[in-house]
């Protein structure tokens, strides 16, 4: 239901599969990640205070982005920082993934929706050093 992608022993990636369940909150990211990412299941009732976010300076030095499957097949593959492919998984309907550190790609295996959330404001020249995809024929599932 959980998936942590590492790469000798760095954390590339956090899969949370659409049948994740818990009561309570639980939160994925360590607190040094730009992007916190956390599940919530909560009893009828259950109230969160109305509250505001207060302005706090941070300093963001990579980007990391959630992706939300909604709908299709997604082959997600993972790269090293150095552009090195290790694997890949295949992501469904209702799956999230924080990608935290590292490459990655994909490929839609069907039709997809996806919802991205990430820091902004996006710097198209600036935020991404692109590079030629793992071959089809070189695909390979990810070892856990």
């Amino acid at each position: 239901m959980i998936e942590e992608v590492k790469y000798k022993e760095r954390l590339l990636a956090i899969i949370i599969r659409a049948n994740f369940e818990k009561d309570g909150i639980q939160f994925f990211t360590p607190d040094s990640y730009s992007q916190q990412l956390a599940y919530m299941k909560r009893p009828e009732g259950h109230i969160i205070e109305p509250h505001t976010h207060n302005e706090v300076k941070r300093e963001i030095v990579l980007t990391q982005e959630v992706l939300f499957i909604k709908s299709g097949k997604v082959r997600v593959d993972y790269y090293t920082s150095d552009q090195h492919y290790f694997g890949s998984d295949i992501l469904l309907p209702g799956d999230v993934i924080l990608l935290a550190d590292g490459g990655h790609g994909f490929k839609m295996i069907e039709e997809s929706e996806i919802i991205e959330v990430k820091q902004g404001p996006y710097v198209e020249d600036k935020d991404k050093t692109r590079f030629v995809p793992v071959a089809d024929e070189l695909v390979k599932k990810r070892e856990s």
